[in-house]
């Protein structure tokens, strides 16, 4: 949210006057659920999911992968867990390593550099683990398409089970044994499953087939933590292990994660979704984009709970460090951006400054992203003349297929659609610049200049209560695949707002009686201030000095303008309120030919017309979503 919004609000559309009656929730979260295409059934596996099928039926080489762990365990066999430097290899590797060891094997960490070696196992890695004895590579959220490391591993003559949810090459490399959701078939409950998931499932396995459940105590907490900061779907296997864990992460043996819990100031409280993404994996990822990730996993494997909080301790000061890198970066490349394109904000926003850290520029490229809603690239210095970016996309812009266009002037490139990284000499940056802006610049004119805001649902001010707030609790944990809740609200009066230190904006809001304190982070109020406002906004609870508070995340803000307008095609209608009644609320449809239709609204029976013309099907939607448009159906 900015100063001047420069969203582009579409209302919801319209459903039956009482979606999904039979389920106990409020009408505009059934609304929501409704438009969402959710069915009753699915509405109940939704709350209550279902139990899940033997992963073995559905992972081809589950079976192997654990006859071949089990031999490691029973024989006291060395291993190495080759994981990734981010909060999903991370956890992944510290899940391992807590189960295998109990059960006799002697498993130790062997996670790359950022740095100096990059992402994923490497033939390097793999040498040095072949003279240190080790004869069995687990690898975590990463090595599906290692080809190099696994030719070299294949020619020492070492098992490697690749656990691994990025894409499956063509040509697959040789490796023992393969985990990943793409080989179970179509419509499995394990299909989002990220690496810490799959971790999960072997590990499972493992210890059930040894029965030694006892080894797996803390890996469902590891899971929980692994799985909302990789931003997995929350569907399937990953919604029911979410659910469950979730009730006990908060009570969690693992002394690594009480401390983290305990800086977080998290307290003693049973944790969500939102507690993991913006308190915990923040804490965890800063490591791994500063600093050495064996800190991380000696943290979520340490049992001594003194030493526990020294790590966490340093784990927190890389969370400080990287805020505040990822602050100064923001500006700089904000003040480079309007300092060069006074006029013109190009298509696609790429900015190089070659002493710009690496492990963050993805952070604010996401930053930049929101603000201008544009694709954006940011290049640090990567040594002997070359530069290494990450890049980030809205929807609706495939980066990763605009980097392939791209790909004579990359020296390396991946990705996917979201986000993408790359490496270029230093001689090319421009040219590359000139092709992107090529690229984005029919996808910016298709969509328009402002970013799409796609609200659920509408609610008066006084439909902010407990109720809801509980209603909506028995819909989480929301996350990629199930978002939480967007409403919006109609022709709000702003009684005070102020700007908090960090450059938030809050205000107070109302509507008739009703008040709520409202909050947009890192925004700037709208100049001037509307008396009377619409807004966007997420529903969270605010805890301040023991005191529990609905708070309103505000996401747009905008001036009212009393009716509105909806389009039909290329036609475009006025919408009117009128005088209400004691019952019924009166508006007016108005097309481009000064052609007004009369109707009415009531909370029991919708909308209705004494017009003959409303009769028509058409010109029934049309009604109701003239209706919706002025905030009278949810």
């Amino acid at each position: 949210m900015t100063a001047t919004d420069s969203h582009q609000w579409v209302l919801p559309t319209v459903v039956e006057f009482q979606p999904l009656k039979e389920i106990d929730l409020p009408l505009p979260l059934r609304a929501m659920l409704r438009r969402r295409g959710f069915d009753r059934a699915e509405v109940e596996e939704l709350i209550h999911p279902q139990e899940l099928p033997d992963p073995c039926n559905d992972f081809p080489d589950l079976e192997r992968a654990v006859e071949r762990v089990c031999q490691a365990c029973a024989e006291e066999e060395s291993l190495a867990v080759c994981g990734d430097y981010d909060a999903d290899g991370m956890t992944s590797t510290a899940l391992l390593l807590r189960a295998f060891k109990p059960l006799g094997a002697r498993p130790k960490a062997a996670i790359p550099s950022r740095m100096d070696e990059g992402y994923g196992l490497n033939p390097a890695m793999v040498n040095r683990l072949h003279a240190e004895g080790i004869r069995l590579l687990v690898t975590v959220d990463n090595g599906v398409a290692a080809r190099e490391a696994l030719e070299r591993a294949k020619e020492l003559e070492m098992d490697v089970i690749v656990t691994d949810h990025h894409t499956i090459p063509v040509d697959r490399p040789p490796m023992t044994a393969l985990l990943h959701p793409a080989t179970t078939p179509e419509g499995s409950p394990y299909r989002g499953l990220a690496g810490v998931g799959l971790a999960y499932v072997l590990a499972i396995r493992v210890a059930q087939q040894l029965d030694r459940l006892d080894s797996v105590q803390v890996a469902r907490d590891l899971f929980c933590i692994g799985t909302v900061a990789d931003m997995a779907p929350l569907t399937g296997a990953n919604r029911r292990w979410l659910l469950e864990g979730l009730g006990s992460l908060h009570r969690s043996e693992a002394e690594g994660i009480k401390a983290l819990q305990r800086l977080a100031g998290l307290g003693d409280r049973r944790l969500n979704a939102d507690d993991i993404g913006f308190q915990l994996a923040p804490r965890i990822n800063a490591v791994g984009r500063l600093g050495d990730p064996a800190l991380v996993v000696d943290l979520l494997t340490e049992s001594d709970p003194a030493q526990a909080m020294a790590l966490a301790r340093r784990c927190n000061d890389y969370n400080r460090q990287r805020r505040e890198l990822c602050d100064a970066i923001e500006a700089e490349a904000i003040a480079l951006l309007e300092a060069e394109q006074v006029d013109c904000i190009p298509p696609f926003l790429l900015l190089a400054q070659s002493h710009w850290h690496h492990g963050v520029i993805g952070i604010v490229a996401a930053r930049l992203m929101e603000r201008y809603h544009r694709p954006v690239a940011l290049l640090a210095g990567d040594g002997a003349g070359q530069m290494r970016a990450s890049a980030r996309s809205p929807q609706g812009f495939a980066i990763d297929q605009a980097l392939n266009e791209c790909s004579d002037l990359l020296l390396r490139f991946g990705g996917h659609p979201a986000a993408g990284g790359f490496t270029i000499a230093a001689q090319h940056v421009h040219a590359l610049h000139e092709r992107l802006n090529d690229l984005a610049q029919p996808w910016l004119e298709q969509q328009g200049m402002g970013r799409p805001l796609r609200p659920d649902a509408c609610l008066r001010l006084n439909e902010v209560n407990w109720d809801l707030w509980s209603a909506i609790e028995q819909l989480q944990p929301f996350g990629i695949g199930h978002s939480a809740p967007l409403f919006w609200s109609r022709a709000c009066r702003v009684k005070d707002w102020r700007i908090l230190n960090g450059g938030h904006l809050t205000l107070t809001l109302a509507q008739d009686e009703t008040e709520r304190r409202a909050i947009a982070w890192r925004s700037a109020p709208l100049q001037p201030m509307p008396e009377l406002v619409d807004v966007a906004y997420e529903l969270n609870v605010n805890l301040w000095k023991g005191e529990r508070r609905l708070q309103l995340n505000l996401k747009a803000l905008r001036g009212h303008q009393g009716g509105s307008r909806i389009r039909r095609g290329n036609r475009q209608y006025e919408v009117c309120l009128e005088t209400p009644s004691e019952e019924l609320i009166n508006f007016s449809l108005c097309n481009s030919s000064s052609d007004v239709l009369k109707a009415h609204w009531s909370e029991d029976g919708g909308v209705d017309s004494s017009d003959k013309r409303a009769g028509h099907p058409q010109i029934q939607t049309l009604l109701w979503e003239a209706a919706l448009s002025l905030g009278l159906t949810p």
